[in-house]
């Protein structure tokens, strides 16, 4: 596989790199960007005839080797050297409620035989991630691992976007597919976050809306907990999840944020399910947790396989999809995380990815694929040649 990152700032820039796109006779571009360079035509019309397998989405910051950028464009692209190939399927999403049958509607257009890995982008307002997970986890083969996530809109969650071979659109979910024998898949998923105050039992709850916790408001018990912070709900949110864990007190190694609030019915809308009967507690973290956190996760991807992949003229790609929240509790040092996947990964890997809302992985060294919240994944692809 031969790689290539772009980096660039506006869309006259990207323009001065249309030769370049063009003679690399790329097999599949992902475009990363904010969500202004989306409401652009020219974003999705320079691309398209250069880039084969074009798809994309609106970000909350952008990846580009060790760099975190922001209102930039983020491009990887790469071509194969075996008989490996990609196909794109896409599918609308209606709203919140349609998220499973999406998931089950792309999983059953995307063809089975050879298939590697698949790689999704949703968008991240209007949409109930775990369900999409598991619409997808319903019907695909169960060696075959999904990641991904949701687009960003910054901090603002109003409207995100993701692009595909029709265009741009802020109600598709885009599939990656990915085919070969010749095509090997590590993830890694970890978050750093710290649990505190008593564990509290989900007594109401509806998909991804949290209404009781104890028999109590959901909405009132969180606030109580944030103190000063409430007054800035549902902002303050991504800065104190909730860790899911089970009746024994153990994390299950699922975290879920906090997208918004109802005071009406005074209950949380959550980036991903909880059901009634599990058990969850409050969050949060330091920069320095955050960062081993990062560190951690790069440690899961298996040494002799990045040891290979040092030797190897094939150049692999890592797509990185980091949580927002991590990155408004990091601020100016969030580089620093990218620097520790770098740093564990061999110099010929290529590295891209997105700040998101809501990242998709599987985990526990499985390939049981789920929806995080707060969490930085990794898929690392590589072609042996």
């Amino acid at each position: 596989m031969q790689s290539k990152t772009i980096s660039c700032s506006s869309l006259d820039e990207l323009l001065i790199h249309r030769e370049a796109l063009s003679q690399f006779h790329a097999d599949v571009t992902i475009v990363y960007a904010s969500a202004s360079f989306f409401d652009d035509d020219r974003l999705f019309a320079t691309l398209l005839p250069f880039c084969g397998k074009l798809l994309g989405c609106s970000t909350a910051g952008e990846v580009s080797g060790e760099q975190v950028r922001e209102n930039s464009i983020s491009i990887i692209l790469w071509r194969f050297q075996t008989d490996a190939h990609a196909k794109i399927y896409t599918c609308e999403l209606a709203g919140m409620q349609a998220s499973k049958e999406v998931g089950i509607t792309l999983a059953n257009q995307i063809q089975s035989d050879s298939l590697r890995g698949v790689y999704i982008l949703a968008p991240g307002v209007n949409v109930n991630g775990s369900a999409l997970v598991d619409g997808l986890r319903q019907k695909l083969p169960k060696h075959v691992g999904i990641s991904g996530g949701l687009g960003g809109d910054g901090d603002a969650f109003e409207k995100t976007f993701v692009m595909g071979p029709n265009g741009i659109s802020n109600q598709q979910v885009v599939a990656l597919a990915l085919y070969g024998d010749k095509l090997d898949f590590d993830y890694a998923a970890l978050g750093g976050w710290r649990s505190f105050g008593p564990t509290r039992l989900v007594t109401k709850a509806t998909e991804n809306q949290l209404y009781e916790l104890d028999y109590q408001s959901a909405l009132d018990i969180y606030k109580k907990y944030l103190g000063e912070y409430a007054e800035d709900l549902p902002a303050s949110g991504l800065l104190f999840p909730f860790e899911v864990i089970d009746s024994e007190g153990r994390s299950v190694g699922i975290i879920r944020t906090i997208l918004g609030v109802d005071e009406r019915q005074q209950s949380l809308t959550l980036a991903g399910e909880v059901h009634e009967g599990q058990y969850v507690r409050l969050m949060h973290a330091s920069t320095d947790d955050l960062i081993d956190g990062a560190s951690h996760a790069s440690m899961q991807l298996p040494v002799h396989r990045l040891a290979s992949a040092a030797h190897n003229k094939s150049q692999d790609i890592a797509l990185i999809t980091s949580c927002v929240g991590r990155k408004l509790v990091m601020g100016d040092r969030v580089e620093e995380e990218i620097e520790e996947v770098t740093r564990c990964l061999p110099e010929n890997v290529k590295i891209a990815g997105f700040y998101s809302y809501g990242e998709m992985s599987p985990f526990n060294g499985t390939l049981h694929s789920q929806l995080h919240n707060q969490t930085l994944t990794i898929m690392l692809l590589r072609e042996r040649i």
